[in-house]
């Protein structure tokens, strides 16, 4: 085996094999090559845009992205055994595709002088467990061969990069521990290890999470462990551990198995074939919850170096058997003051995608562009719900028990919207990840104590109901403003709290704004009225909106945008208005914008340009992969140079006020449509973060 192979297999500097891992292509490869070519039931794309001459593999997913290792430096020291640089992690996003893109370093804290590789996250991204060559305090420790071992290290995210860096307790200065993977409950930590008691050179091992420290480890078994070498675990949420042999029957070098552990009596080992394995060195590969999707590693003919990272599709799941389960639960209504359930209670199940977007279209609220209280020129996207009217039929109504089965997916988020006349509706979130089992969703409702309100909002000339115009109920007892949006026949229904007045608003692009009030200090009988919009006469082919318009100049905030602790890296699920924007600029073609980040004034004033001029840059990179064309996008950091309160070094402001400034700007450059915006209302909003 080649000097650099002998590497991925432990990454230390000894246990190198004298065999020659070059390959020559086969009759099964070139029919591989022809069966993903053909668009079979797998596709497989080397993503060129993270490979290198040199060496890219165990990618692990973090974030909107993957973090993986690399020998990509062509400067700095040099492992002299293999001639490469040594390993460190990098990150890359993914772009609409699923292709990584961009690659940065990953972490000070985390990379060392010495080599990184394989790396696990906890669901929630807080924890990191990686290998590292053995370090005591920075400095190499070798064992009584001379031979610096390998250990597997956790760390915690912190304010600024990884933190409380510590190895775990079975590690060994005497052999090595490396390649982690973690279950989707965090429980158990499967790992390849050469310890004593084991079946061959390096084998694979389990230690189950005791309170805040590990069992002792378990060795698989000889069912999966061979004489040879069995690396690069990775456990998947339905059970199925992949890892990659050259022990095993395989198609040559190390090829990817797959056994099936998640029952009381595990499956067998199965080599997962073509176009997976290959005469060459095959190792590494994940698989997004879904099991359809995935990422691998191999020094298979046609890559760009040594090691490749590639994408796969595997839209029958990988041998069939890596779907999600299917998790049916019962959904229980019931009235929140009595406990008593409710019958014909509507539920209307949708499904959060992992941008945070509602599934089937977003079809539970609709975004809006419309302006701030900080002047004209100055817009942002406001989500919302749109009226029970505009959702379709339910997808599931209470029997005279107040329950409804459904058939939830594993390893997917869910929002359930519960409705009944008579009670305050309520939005509930069910998750099945890691595919938990069947179990009972319980949605309390509480009984209206108000008025029902119930309009039509029409075209004042033609007496004719105007679709998707939106509804604002301003209350004239502490100005509480609710917005929502009508249906395709202009209907909108508000349950109005008892004891107030309120005006509502009627808003539609080519309409002046209708008014009328109502009160519900004597809640009783319905409310109902129609609300008359003006048609504006305009030449121009947008029309114009109350409340001003979208043109060169003009600013959206974007507030909601969350980034990775002091990280120019967009959280997952937390660029829900980057894709707002996405879609208007697609709809727009002429637009060109300046993407803009600010921080607040916490941390050096340097370090914060350099942080917002990145942070910019990142979202250029998320709507570039997107669809949008590079050269409409330019990009600037302004820091902490542009605040938008007197939260500046020294004031003693609260966390709300210091994410008033934290946000990215699109300045629109220029534009020749005519785009116009509704509505006003803005506030800064709480979030967990800093910087």
């Amino acid at each position: 085996m080649k000097a650099y192979k002998a590497i991925l297999f432990l990454l230390i500097t000894a246990c190198l094999f004298a065999f020659d891992a070059t390959a020559q292509k086969s009759s099964k490869t070139k029919a591989a090559k022809k069966l993903y070519e053909k668009g079979g039931t797998v596709v497989i794309k080397n993503a060129q845009s993270i490979n290198t001459a040199n060496l890219e593999f165990s990618p692990s997913f973090y974030q909107n992205g993957l973090v993986y290792a690399t020998s990509r430096k062509s400067q700095g020291e040099r492992d002299k055994k293999i001639n490469e640089t040594y390993f460190e992690l990098y990150y890359a996003s993914l772009d609409g595709n699923g292709l990584p893109l961009n690659p940065k370093q990953f972490s000070l804290e985390v990379n060392s002088q010495l080599h990184e590789g394989p790396v696990s996250f906890s669901r929630d991204g807080n924890i990191i467990y990686f290998t590292r060559n053995n370090l005591k305090k920075g400095v190499r420790k070798a064992d009584d061969q001379g031979v610096t071992r390998l250990k597997i290290y956790e760390a915690e995210k912190g304010p600024e990069d990884w933190e409380n860096v510590k190895e775990l307790p079975f590690n060994s200065d005497e052999y090595s521990v490396c390649h982690p993977t973690l279950s989707a409950d965090g429980k158990k930590l499967y790992f390849s290890s050469d310890m004593p008691g084991g079946i061959g050179g390096m084998d694979l091992w389990v230690v189950e999470r005791q309170g805040d420290t590990w069992s002792n480890p378990i060795n698989l078994g000889p069912e999966l462990n061979t004489i040879k070498n069995e690396v690069f675990p990775f456990i998947h949420s339905t059970g199925n551990l992949f890892f990659a042999s050259n022990g095993h029957e395989g198609l040559g070098g190390l090829d990817i198995f797959r056994i099936d552990i998640g029952s009381k009596v595990w499956g067998t080992v199965s080599n997962i074939g073509e176009p997976f394995n290959s005469p060459s060195d095959d190792l590494g590969l994940i698989l997004t919850p879904g099991g359809t999707k995935g990422y691998f590693a191999s020094d298979r003919a046609g890559g760009n170096g040594k090691d490749d990272i590639y994408l796969f599709e595997a839209f029958d799941g990988v041998g069939g058997e890596t779907a999600p389960e299917v998790i049916t639960s019962t959904i229980q209504v019931y009235d929140a003051s009595t406990n008593k359930r409710i019958e014909d209670a509507q539920v209307r199940i949708f499904e959060r995608t992992s941008e945070g977007f509602i599934g089937g279209g977003n079809d539970l609220y609709e975004a809006v562009l419309m302006p701030t209280d900080a002047g004209a020129g100055e817009l942002v996207f406001k989500l919302i719900r749109k009226d029970a009217g505009s959702l379709g039929d339910a997808d599931r109504i209470t029997d005279t028990n107040g329950e409804a089965l459904y058939d939830f997916i594993g390893e997917k988020r869910y929002l359930l919207f519960v409705s009944k006349d008579g009670f305050a509706s309520n939005e509930v979130v069910y998750s099945t990840i890691g595919n938990i089992g069947a179990g009972v969703v319980e949605v309390p409702l509480n009984r209206s104590v108000c008025a029902e309100l119930s309009g039509v909002v029409k075209d004042k000339g033609k007496n004719a109901p105007i679709p998707s115009a939106i509804v604002k109920i301003t209350s004239t007892c502490n100005g509480k403003e609710d917005v929502l949006l009508a249906d395709a026949n202009g209907r909108f229904s508000y349950c109005l709290p008892a004891g107030c007045d309120y005006v509502v608003t009627g808003i539609k692009e080519n309409y002046s704004n209708g008014m009328t009030s109502f009160s519900s200090v004597k809640a009783g009988s319905p409310l109902s009225a129609d609300i008359m919009l003006s048609p504006i006469n305009s030449s121009t082919s947008g029309g114009t909106y109350t409340g001003g318009s979208l043109e060169e100049g003009s600013t959206i905030i974007l507030e909601n945008i969350y980034y990775d602790f002091n990280k120019s890296f967009i959280r997952k699920g937390a660029a829900v208005e980057l894709d707002e924007l996405r879609d208007l600029m697609t709809r727009y073609p002429s637009m060109v914008v300046e993407l803009s980040s600010h921080t607040d004034s916490r941390g050096g004033t340097a370090y914060n340009q350099q942080l917002s001029k990145k942070r910019a840059e990142s979202a250029k990179e998320y709507l570039v992969a997107r669809g949008v064309a590079s050269n409409r996008i330019t990009t600037k950091g302004y820091g902490e140079s542009a605040l938008r309160n007197g939260c500046s070094d020294g004031s003693n402001c609260s966390e709300e006020e210091h994410q008033y400034n934290r946000r990215t700007e699109v300045k629109v450059l220029s534009i020749n449509e005519k785009v116009n915006v509704q509505y006003h209302d803005h506030g800064p909003e709480v979030i967990n973060g800093r910087h």
